[in-house]
Order: structure tokens, then sequence, then C-alpha cells
């Protein structure tokens, strides 16, 4: 249908159950809005009817903090714990195993609480509203305290000569949270900024506050704001609007009266300050990391209202212009002056107030004049003289782009656009849409480029608003163990208060809860829990678009796909004759392409070109295992553009002058980017300490993680922080080592073209790339020799974090076993149920995951976990719960839906070109991927108890690494051979 047979259906609705207040044709996202108003419950309700097969429904609630207790995220949690029609302890575990949903999850914001879900199947779709509607509404919170003490927090007391200790999930995501500097600075500046409003509070709950929270006041809290009048539905997709509002109407919303309440839910205005606040506050370091160029400074502000649909829009073009675009004036200013090695941004704007940051990590906090000087002297030089124009132009081209293409790519669009109208529905119920139509905007602020429009908001808002903080967040040696302490001492003060009686019942309840937590859920409570048949599957894979041209003697694999004038193009160069010396190299290269000055151009001018002419230029390197030959794998460099059609010679010459122009020798850039490398790897490693873990432990043993190690892991972060350290005595090798892994990459033997697109944009293709590949370098070298070698070391990098990440690896194929699709099934078990209940509901981590891949290789790991040695047991039990697997047939057939959900999550044109490619490159055929999913589709538990020898196999070679708290691995020392610090 098109958009105007859309909205002409919207006017035959029958509307009586609720009141019409608005009714827009929104072309932009091609969509017809609704706004309604549930007339009897006072449900805010908004419809955007389109075309689009992978439907959402969300349902979200005002939920402003008043403490720090986390009471919101608790709840968040814990009402998807089981509820009136779905009894079951767990209905969104259940969910995730048997559904096709293409998204399952809520989130908790500092004002808002959301419950989205998404499927491009029309039945599960309603069957997963349905558990989301009735959870919120109607939770068993009421009756079983145990899930608040289970996802909130509890005492924990084997025996009353034990320690007394908190547990509870929400308790240990937090601390996995505040151990994370970035997150300690977000949160300090809403605390600064926001003293007299609810803002200043933590949504998420404080560690230190959480055991605050009483079961009675969490109930509390439920009875008032988790009701309709307080709601904000989302309905989105193709599907019958008729038959969707009536069911929210009978099943849900009619049970309810908007006078039953009075929620005051209006978030309150912060008064301005008079003066810039000045703060400093700490963030804790293990003994080995340096308290020298280790402090953040943050400059904040305060930027208008989230409902300024302009201002929305322009202040970020005007943080890729301050800060976010390579060369960015602002950024460089403040490098330039030493001030700092990594300077980044950040825009909240989903919040009433937005705020705008500009952070320099790395810098001393003597700095502190000297920043804020820095930044005011360049914004108000700006202000005098003007903005870089063309640089302004790159950033909304680049946000239009981004806007027009709609790829968000795991999340589903109609997801994003929800969250997006919730940052003006929340704060006006009459005005969900504003933000959703962005193209007017786009262009009224390219008409206003020339006017003044920037030059008028950095002095508004940056310069003449006092409304700002300055926080120099500074490292502090033994603030963790400060923390622990101060914990242990509060948990000992309780326990000594307490008679052996209260003892006794703590020692009870601990041991009930495990009992709880141990008894599944009776088989008549799960069988609630709606779910397709396998009927409803469908049996075939998705097809793959592979059709194999040439183009001037280069391989080209079309994926011929309808992409709206839109070319995916990637040039992917074979890596064979890097050697492993210099392997580091062509991971370095991915942050150097693109990001130094050529010959032709300094490289913010060509961010410059790149961005008003394309939807960008990227590059990384990738790994590929053939999926014939095991121990074959390839390292390769690709190069990524995306671009209208007529910009394909455009797209091709850039390409050509970043890889073959490039100014490796220019040293003070090259410093910088090391650095920045350096930088934002420490930070994505405390809080991604599960992938560090487990690529190191399969780097062990597995040549292509070992490469990948090489390439993006501890062993690429090793090479970045040596060559940052020594940089001086290393700066003429780095640029010559560069050079020489560019040009034993870029010649056209190794070249492979990858292009999505229909074949009109083929054609297109044929003069440009035949232009560019004759202009592509020749060399005569051999292939070069690879040097990987197995070995074993238990390893553990300590850090200041208050939880753990532990891995257990190993490979099945070693002994001889194949692989099967009956794999992709045990994945879904592990991790909705055998990890999920022992590492998760039992241990309280935050997450668990696992993965077993096609070449053998086999990981488990924690997420946030407050144990260490448990968790490894959990993970060498594993095999044994596989080898008494049983469930009914029910449960299989949900545990496979749940699997074929994860493999056809929905994919737009550029991923199904990646896909195809991938298969092409590692020679996978569809008749191997069809043989799989019938592997899955066939899965029975006798199949499932077929793989425990893999497993057994693969935890018993004993691979181990974990991430985590510098204490709690010293004293479990004797489970490793190695222990490090995590940073150098």
């Amino acid at each position: 249908m098109n958009l105007k047979e859309i909205t002409t259906a919207l006017d035959q609705l029958d509307l009586s159950k609720y009141e019409l207040i608005k009714k827009e044709e929104i072309a932009d996202i091609h969509s017809a809005g609704l706004l309604l108003k549930h007339k009897k419950s006072g449900a805010r309700v908004v419809v955007l009817s389109n075309d689009d097969e992978n439907k959402v429904f969300s349902i979200g609630f005002k939920t402003p903090p008043f403490n720090d207790t986390g009471l919101q995220h608790i709840m968040e949690h814990s009402t998807l714990c089981g509820s009136r029609k779905y009894p079951v302890k767990d209905p969104f575990v259940e969910l995730c195993k048997g559904s096709l949903n293409t998204f399952l999850n809520a989130m908790t914001y500092p004002d808002k609480t959301v419950y989205p879900v998404a499927s491009c199947n029309l039945a599960d779709f309603k069957n997963i509203t349905d558990v989301y509607m009735d959870a919120v509404f109607y939770p068993n919170i009421y009756q079983r305290e145990q899930i608040f003490k289970q996802e909130g927090w509890h005492y924990e007391l084997d025996s009353i000569d034990s320690p007394l200790k908190y547990n509870g999930v929400v308790f240990n995501e937090m601390k996995g949270v505040y151990s994370s500097p970035d997150d300690v600075l977000s949160r300090d500046t809403f605390v600064s900024l926001f003293p007299d409003t609810a803002y200043r509070f933590e949504s998420g709950g404080e560690p230190s506050h959480i055991p605050e929270l009483s079961y009675e006041d969490f109930l509390a809290y439920h009875k008032k704001w988790y009701h309709p009048a307080n709601s904000y539905i989302y309905l989105y997709g193709d599907f019958d609007v008729q038959e969707r509002l009536d069911y929210l109407d009978n099943e849900y919303l009619k049970n309810f009266d908007a006078n039953d309440v009075q929620i005051d839910a209006d978030i309150a205005m912060q008064r301005p300050f008079d003066i810039l606040k000045e703060e400093t506050h700490y963030y804790a370091v293990t003994e080995d990391e340096p308290l020298e160029n280790n402090t953040y400074l943050s400059y904040n502000k305060v930027v208008g209202t989230a409902l300024d649909k302009k201002l929305y829009l322009a202040m970020q073009i005007l943080d890729y212009v301050l800060v976010m675009a390579p060369g960015a004036k602002l950024k460089q200013a403040l490098i330039d002056k030493g001030i700092g090695t990594d300077i980044y941004s950040s825009l909240e704007s989903s919040v009433l107030q937005p705020v705008y940051s500009i952070v320099a990590k790395n810098a001393e906090e003597s700095q502190k004049k000297a920043f804020v000087d820095t930044i005011e002297e360049v914004l108000r030089d700006i202000a005098k003289n003007g903005i870089d124009k063309r640089m302004a132009l790159a950033g909304m081209n680049y946000y239009e782009f981004k806007f027009r293409e709609a790829d968000y790519g795991a999340y589903p669009k109609g997801l994003m656009y929800y969250l997006t109208m919730m940052d003006s529905w929340l704060y006006d119920e009459n005005e969900p849409f504003i933000h959703v139509q962005a193209l007017d905007t786009f262009a009224q602020l390219r008409k206003e480029l020339d006017e003044g429009l920037f030059e008028e908001l950095i002095q508004k808002y940056l310069l003449d608003n006092s409304h700002g903080s300055l926080i120099a967040l500074v490292p502090k040696r033994g603030l963790e163990e400060e923390k622990a302490a101060e914990e242990a001492k509060r948990l000992e003060t309780y326990k000594n208060s307490l008679s052996k009686e209260e003892l006794e019942a703590i020692v009870a309840d601990t041991a009930a809860l495990k009992a709880y937590q141990d008894e599944p859920s009776p088989q008549e409570e799960l069988e609630r829990i709606p779910m397709l048949k396998l009927s409803d599957i469908e049996r075939e894979p998705a097809k793959l678009y592979i059709d194999k041209k040439s183009i001037a003697d280069v391989d080209v694999i079309h994926h011929n796909l309808f992409t709206n004038q839109i070319a995916y193009l990637m040039l992917a160069f074979d890596c064979k004759k890097v050697p492993d010396e210099l392997l580091p190299y062509v991971g370095l290269l991915s942050s150097v392409l693109g990001l130094m000055d050529t010959h032709k151009h300094t490289y913010p001018e060509l961010t410059n070109e790149i961005n008003i002419n394309s939807g960008g230029i990227a590059t990384d390197a990738a790994i590929y295992t053939d999926s014939k030959d095991f121990s074959k794998y390839t390292v390769m460099y690709e190069v990524k553009g995306k671009v209208l059609y007529e910009k394909l010679p455009f797209v091709l010459e850039m390409m050509h002058e970043i890889i073959y122009e490039t100014k490796f020798e220019d040293e003070k850039r090259l410093r910088e980017i090391i650095a920045r490398i350096k930088s934002r790897m420490e930070s994505n490693m405390t809080g991604s300490g599960h992938t560090v873990a487990m690529l190191s432990a399969m780097a062990q043993f597995s040549p292509s993680s070992y490469y990948s190690d090489i390439l993006r892991g501890y062993q690429y972060y090793e090479f970045i922080e040596k060559a940052d350290r020594d940089f001086d005595s290393m700066k003429e090798m780095l640029a010559e080592n560069l050079k020489r892994t560019a040009a034993l990459i870029f010649t056209k033997e190794n070249l492979t073209v990858s292009f999505t697109a229909e074949d009109d944009g083929l054609e297109l293709l044929q003069k440009p790339m035949t232009e560019f590949v004759a202009k592509l370098a020749q060399l005569q070298e051999k292939d070069a020799v690879r040097t990987f070698r197995p070995v074993k070391e238990k390893t553990a990098y300590t850090s200041s974090s208050q939880v753990q990440y532990v891995a257990r690896c190993g490979n099945y194929r070693k002994a001889g076993y194949e692989y099967t699709g009956a794999l992709k099934v045990l994945k879904i078990i592990f991790s909705y149920d055998y990890l999920w209940l022992n590492v998760r509901v039992k241990g309280g981590a935050y997450g668990c995951m696992s993965g077993f891949y096609r070449n053998g290789d086999t990981y488990m790991v924690s997420y946030r976990d407050p144990n260490l040695a448990e968790t490894n047991t959990i993970f060498e039990q594993a095999a044994e719960y596989v080898r008494r697997f049983d469930v009914s047939e029910r449960d299989m057939v949900k545990f496979i839906i749940g699997t074929i959900g994860g493999m056809d999550t929905p994919m737009n044109p550029a991923s199904k070109g990646v896909r195809s490619f991938g298969a092409y490159i590692c020679h996978t055929e569809y008749a191997q991927l069809k043989k799989e999913r019938e592997e899955v589709l066939n899965a029975t538990k006798e199949s499932i108890r077929a793989l425990a020898p893999l497993i057994e196999t693969a935890v018993s070679q004993d691979y181990l690494c974990v991430v985590g708290n510098n204490a709690k691995i010293r004293e479990n020392e004797q489970m490793f051979e190695k222990i490090e610090p995590l940073y150098l």
C-alpha cells in the first residue's frame, strides 16, 4: 500500500473507545500516525501504520526516581517474572526460548521505563504483546516476594557462621556499571546539573543505596505508577489497526479508570545556575594503574529542552563540528595543548533538559582552568568568525543520510522511532511526532547555516549559558577496597545486631530463595505461555545473493537487491602476503586510513568531502574461516562505502586516495590516533571484559581467534600500549610498517569486490571500477607463512572492577566431532536454561553467553558476575547437564522456535549483501545452510544429549580466562598460571 492508501484506511476505524487527538501523514518514515487517548483508562496511544513487516509494540511509563535505590530498574526486571495470565517464573525467558521475536527487552532511563517487543510473525507479535501487557499491569510481585529478592537485592547467609552478603541481579549489574569511570562521570554530571530535580537520583540504583529499598515501597510504587493513566503505548507496522486497538481496550485498558490514581509525573525544570559549578569526584584504580594523566575533565551545559525540534538536530550537527568530526576545531585545540589524549563528547537528548558534555580523558586535575579557557576561547572564535560551513554541511548530510537509510543494525527501525518519539512525547503528550519528521528540519538548518544559526547557538547555549558544571574525575587508589570494606563493615555491624533467631531466619530465607530458584515452574504454568507451532516456521534458509561477475579481471560478487538507489560497495583485500609480525598494523590501518592527511586533502577536508557526497567510507579487518576446510582462514582488509548510484565514481576515487595517498609519516597525527585508540580500548575493556576474556582464552588454541586477538583483542591492545608508551623511539618504524603493510595489501591480485545494488547500479559501476582497477598496484611477493603455535596458560587480568567476567573455552573438533545445527539449539538451551538459571538467577550475574562455531571453537562466559570459582564450576558441569537433558516435547519445540528466531533476524539489503559475501568467501553453500536448518528443526532431546561428548571435550581442555576484581582473583589465585593487570 502507498502512504495515501494507508492514511485513508485509518479513516475507517471505529475509535469510539478512544479520543482522537491527532492524525498525521508522516512521509519521512512512510507512516500514517494516530495519537489517541483511551477514554476510560487515560492511556496514551500512538499508532504508526505502514508496510513494515517487522512489527513493534511497546508500553512505557514515566518513572522519575526519588531516591538512589534503583526502584525503577528493579521494577523493570521484576515485572517480567510472572503475571496473572502467565504465572511461570520467567515468562521473558520462555519467550526468548520459543518466540520468533526480532526484539524483546525492557530498558530503564533516567525518567522512563519502556517495554518494547518486535516480530515479523503476526501471531508471535500478538502473543508477546499480551505477555508484556499482562506483565506490567498484573505482575506476580504481589504474590512472590522472592522476585524482588532475586532481581533486586537480598541478604545472603548460608549458615550462622558464614559472612553476611548482599546479592541480586540489579545489585550486581550496577556494581559493574559503577566500575566504569565513564559511567561514574555520567552519573556525577547529572547530579551536578540537576540538584533540585529527579535527575539527581540514579534510576538504575547506586549499589550502596539499593539495600535501602523495602519490599513494601517497591509494591506501593508499582500500584501507583504502573497504571494506564501514566502509560505510553506504541503500535508500529503492518497489522490490522482496528483489531489491535480493540484488543488493548477489551483485554486491559477497560479494566482501569483514570480517576483511580492521582499521578503528578511532570518532570520539574531545574532552575539555571548563576555561575558554572565546579566539582571534584573520584574513581577507583588499582595499584598498577597510573595516577598521572589519568583524570577525566568534563565541561557540561544544559541545552534548552527536548521539545525544541530544531535545536534537537542542530545540537547533533554542532557536536559533529566541534568534537565528533576528524579534525574538529575544539577537539584539536585541546589535543594540541596537551589537555588529554582522548577528547570526546556526549549529547544526552532523552531527558527533558538535554545535556551536552565535552570530555578530556587522560588529563590532569591541574589543567581544569586551561581546559575551560581553551573550550571557551575556541567557542568565542567560532561565534565571532563563523563556523566551518563545509564541515557543518558534512555533518548535516551524515545525519540526514542515517535518518533516510534507517539502518539501525540489530535494532528494528520501528523501535528506534519509538525511542525518538519518547524524547518529546514524554514531556508533551500532544507532541509525539516532532522528531520523526526531520527532513523539513534538515532543510531549514541548511537554509539557516548561512544566516548565523550555529554561531547563535554557540553564543546562547554554550557561552552565555551559566547552567553548567565542570567536573574533574580523579583516579584514587584503594577506593574500590574502601567501598568493599565499607560494605563488609556495614554487613558485619548489621549481622552483629541480630539475635540468633534473626540470623537463623536469614539462613532460612536464603535457603528458601535458592529452593524457589531451583524449583521449575509447573508444566501447566509453562503451557500458558503462547507459542507457535513448527508448522509456522519456514523450512528454507534465507536466500543467498551471489552472482559472480568480473570487471577488469577482478571478481565482483553482485548481490542483486533493491536498495532504493543506494550502492553498498566493499573492496575486500586478502592479507595473505602480510607476515605475522605486521598483522597488528592491519588493525592499526583501520584507525588510520581516512583519518590522516593525504597528498590531496587534509584529513578534515577528506572527511567533509566524503560525508557531503556519500553515506560514508569505513575500513576494517575481518577473518573468514573456510566452511569446507576449517584449518583454513582468511584475513581480509575491507574498505566499505555507501553512496547513491550516481556517486560511484566519487566513492572509488576517495577509496583510491585513502589507500594509496595517506601520509603515514605525519608523526603528530599518528601519535594522536594511537593515544586515542589506547584510551578507547581501555574504556571498552572495562565494560566488555567478557569479550577480552573469551577471545584471550580462545586465542590460545584457535588460529582464527589468535589472529582476531592480534587485530582487535588484547594482543592488539598490548601492541597499541607499547606504541603509545614508546612512540618517540618507534615513530619512524610505525610509519614505515604502515606503508609496508598497505603495500602488501592493496594490490589487484588481492582484491575481491562485494557490490549490493540492482542491475542498473552494477551497470554504473563498470566504468569507474575499471578505472580504479587500472590504477591498482602490482606486487610480486610470496604469501606469508602463518606462525601460530598453541599455548595453554590459565590467565586472569585484574582491575578495579567490582565484578568478574569468566570465560571457559575449548574445541570439540580436536576430538573428531562434527558440527551440527543442534548446537544452535543447545546455545539457546544454555542461554535461557542451564547458564541462565545457574549463573544469572542463582549466581546473581547480569548475563551469561555461549557459542559453538563450525570450526569447533566453543565458549561459555559470564557478564558482570559477582562470582568466579562458582561460575567456573557451573561451566565444568555443563556436559553432565547436557547428558541428562530432558524436557517435554512442547519445551523442545519452544527451544527450536527460539533458535530459528535468532537465525531469521530481518535483514536490510546491506546486511543481506554482507551475509552473502561471507558465504562466498567461506565457501558456505546454500545446501549446507539448508542441512543445518533441518538439523535445528529436527532436533530432539536425544540429539541434544548426543552433544554431551562435544561439550565435555571442549570443557576438559581447560582453557580459562577471567577479567575482574583484583582481590577476588587473588583469593582464587590457585586457579591461574598467570595473573596480570588488565591495564598496562
